[in-house]
């Protein structure tokens, strides 16, 4: 199948293009460096000419609420319409688990409203909710920080790798649509606060990390279960503490 791979130059978008090639599907990265802009529509028509499926796992440059919420509403909306014109029978979006539970607040908040959208389309598509990547584990612990410390809710918190979130986006996107949402996790469960204590000594990080149950997470409040799924999830295979990039720094 051709599946065009929107933010395919990205993390998880370079990891996916690989998987999909892997498996024999001409697998095509779209994106601003390849001449794609879902944000204009530029390229649009052309990259989805043959396309069976779309897999759009692209990311907002701001996470101000206001910058975050147009940049999903408005690619979504020219994705979603660019595809209806070309007959793709697939559309898959990478999404976040609890994204639609309440308290939502900014980038939660940008993200229902692409799956809303998603949802009314007429084509069928699969929504993919993860939970955060171990990928992003330092520039969360970076955004908690004030006057040295970083600051984080004793909430459950089930990161996977990039790896296994490719795999599984893979998995979803060369089947059926399931006209709904997949939950993926990590294989281990955490309290938040403990897991970034565990990693900062790995990495010989001074800063001290603060159980703080008000601490907001990309300016939402946090409950017990915001960030891990509530029921039935399929989980990766590699585990933080033995995963490769753990210790590798972030520049």
């Amino acid at each position: 199948m051709k599946i065009v791979v929107i933010g395919g130059t990205g993390l998880i978008g370079s990891k996916l293009i690989a998987n999909l090639t892997a498996q024999g599907h001409e697998a095509v990265p779209a994106a601003p460096n390849t001449g794609v802009n879902t944000l204009t529509g530029e390229g649009l028509a052309d990259v989805l000419t043959g396309a069976s499926v779309v897999v759009d796992v692209s990311n907002s440059p701001s996470f101000e609420d206001e910058a975050v919420l147009n940049f999903f509403e408005t690619s979504t909306g020219n994705l979603l319409a660019a595809e209806e014109k070309a007959g793709v029978g697939h559309h898959v979006a990478l999404s976040i688990v609890g994204a639609e539970r309440p308290p939502a607040r900014g980038y939660f908040t940008a993200k229902i409203a692409q799956e809303s959208l998603i949802e009314k389309s007429p084509i069928p598509y699969s929504i993919v909710h993860a939970t955060q990547f171990f990928e992003f584990t330092r520039a969360i612990a970076d955004e908690a920080t004030a006057d040295g410390k970083v600051r984080m809710a004793p909430v459950f918190y089930q990161p996977m790798a990039g790896d296994d979130v490719a795999e599984q986006v893979a998995r979803v996107a060369t089947g059926s649509p399931v006209n709904g949402r997949v939950e993926i996790a990590g294989p281990d469960r955490y309290r938040m606060d403990d897991f970034f204590r565990e990693a900062l000594a790995a990495w010989n990080d001074p800063r001290e990390v603060v159980t703080d149950p008000n601490a907001h997470y990309f300016g939402a409040p946090l409950e017990e279960h915001s960030l891990v799924p509530l029921g039935e999830a399929t989980l990766g295979k590699h585990h933080y503490n033995t995963w490769p990039g753990r210790l590798q720094s972030p520049k």
